[in-house]
């Protein structure tokens, strides 16, 4: 007869070795800004300051010096009018995937032809702030899924 307290402590072993096996405090999860990987951090928008949506919208209606637009420019007022069907609405989104686009846009993990161009001259404190401007409104904040779109 196999004594009950010697397989549950098996099976607390073999579930403590799994996960030390799969567990490394170094990596961070796939899709990780490089500049997230670098700095250990393994949330989207981790180590960003508070953003303030007021410095956001500010922010957001001043045209780039790389390309001479502004984020309303394509994703239009409020983030909420965008110039096509490719461009994505901004308003009502999450803070931290606007903020962990931008990384990723910034650090060159993200690839689109205005938008690396645009964001490669923000700050983490401007990204926080357009993150937080965006996230912030809830006015015809109507988010649509893109799955399938092309």
């Amino acid at each position: 007869m196999t004594n009950p307290s010697l397989l549950r402590g098996l099976a607390i072993a073999s579930l403590a070795f799994a996960l030390a096996a799969c567990s490394n405090p170094g990596d961070a999860p796939a899709g990780h800004s490089s500049a997230d990987r670098n700095e250990g951090h393994t949330s989207s928008s981790s180590g960003l300051p508070a953003g303030t949506a007021a410095a956001g919208e500010k922010l957001a209606n001043t045209k780039g010096q790389a390309t001479g637009q502004s984020c309303v420019d394509c994703h239009g007022a409020k983030g909420n009018a965008p110039i096509d069907g490719l461009t994505p609405k901004l308003a009502g989104q999450y803070h931290d995937y606007i903020a962990h686009s931008l990384q990723m846009y910034r650090d060159g993990d993200r690839e689109h032809s205005l938008m690396s161009s645009q964001a490669k001259a923000l700050n983490d404190q401007q990204i926080a702030d357009l993150a937080a401007y965006f996230g912030s409104i809830q006015e015809g904040a109507t988010l649509r899924d893109l799955h399938g779109i092309h």
